[in-house]
């Protein structure tokens, strides 16, 4: 990591999930020690405080394939510059969520000025749904393949026309419940999957080292997104898309590990935890542990 500022950026926003309560999530994740844990580990800690979203009670749903949508457009547009300038302020921009929609921002904010970045995506789901293929409508199923420029034009131009990715470049990791249609939209691609199954025959080790080698190769750096329903609920209980059978406590830590011994490492997002469903914040603290493990926390 080439500085030593971190900025935090908060997006409480719940418009693009089916599930209640992830717009508590950067405030669960702050009450959990973030900014002191952080400064613990030598890093100059910046506030920007959150992004304004409205409330939902507030808007109705005009389509129900894309529910929410002006109202997402809008907060993402926003994101998208306050990324935009704190890449530009040479700061390491730490994105606290909310939905995963908010990578539509987060990525096109990355992307600006021709920026060239690598994509390690942790999560349950492949997020590569669109228009033509999602079943809910909920417009956090769709983040990466709207920043591959794939989807509604309204959200697929935040930022620019252009695509917010490089496909070579971008690595899934911990996927288990990925829809049909995606699937093959995703074989298609040339984005790297690693299924539960890989982490399972490889081990984390080997597959965080080829997803590190992936991301990294002639890119300026690595932006980590970390959906905490990549974990397996019995250790992450707090999300609003549990699936059996994720990664372990372990694993995740071993994984952010190596992310900080990489130095590649140059944004960060983390996304949908939802206090409503969680045990005594359990999740919020873990997932401010594995934050403090890719920046620099050490057993010993």
């Amino acid at each position: 990591m080439k500085n030593n500022i971190i900025r935090i950026i908060g997006v409480p926003i719940d418009l693009g999930a089916g599930t209640r309560g992830v717009d508590m999530g950067p405030s669960a994740m702050r009450s959990a020690g973030l900014n002191e844990r952080l400064k613990i580990l030598g890093w100059d800690v910046e506030n920007f405080g959150n992004i304004d979203v409205p409330v939902r009670e507030t808007r109705e749903i005009k389509d129900k394939k894309l529910k929410y949508l002006p109202e997402i457009v809008e907060v993402n547009k926003q994101l998208h510059l306050v990324v935009s300038q704190a890449m530009r302020d040479g700061v390491i921009p730490l994105i606290l969520g909310g939905d995963h929609s908010i990578e539509i921002g987060s990525l096109a904010g990355l992307a600006s000025e021709g920026r060239c970045f690598g994509l390690i995506w942790f999560d349950t789901h492949g997020d590569y749904n669109s228009l033509a293929t999602t079943d809910s409508g909920n417009i956090h199923g769709m983040p990466l393949a709207v920043s591959n420029g794939i989807g509604a034009q309204e959200l697929t131009s935040i930022g620019g026309e252009q695509k917010k990715i490089r496909e070579q470049n971008t690595v899934i990791i911990g996927a288990r419940e990925i829809d049909p249609q995606e699937r093959e939209m995703l074989h298609q691609s040339k984005i790297t999957v690693f299924t539960m199954r890989d982490i399972d025959q490889l081990g984390m080790t080997e597959v965080i080292t080829q997803g590190i080698k992936i991301a990294s190769q002639e890119t300026d750096g690595i932006h980590v997104s970390f959906d905490l329903d990549v974990i397996d609920p019995e250790e992450a209980p707090g999300v609003g898309t549990p699936v059996i059978g994720g990664i372990t406590y372990r694993e995740a830590h071993l994984a952010m590990e190596f992310l900080a011994d990489s130095g590649q490492v140059s944004s960060m997002d983390v996304v949908e935890v939802n206090p409503i469903l969680d045990t005594q914040n359990k999740t919020a603290e873990l997932a401010v542990s594995l934050i403090c493990s890719l920046f620099g926390k050490r057993i010993f």
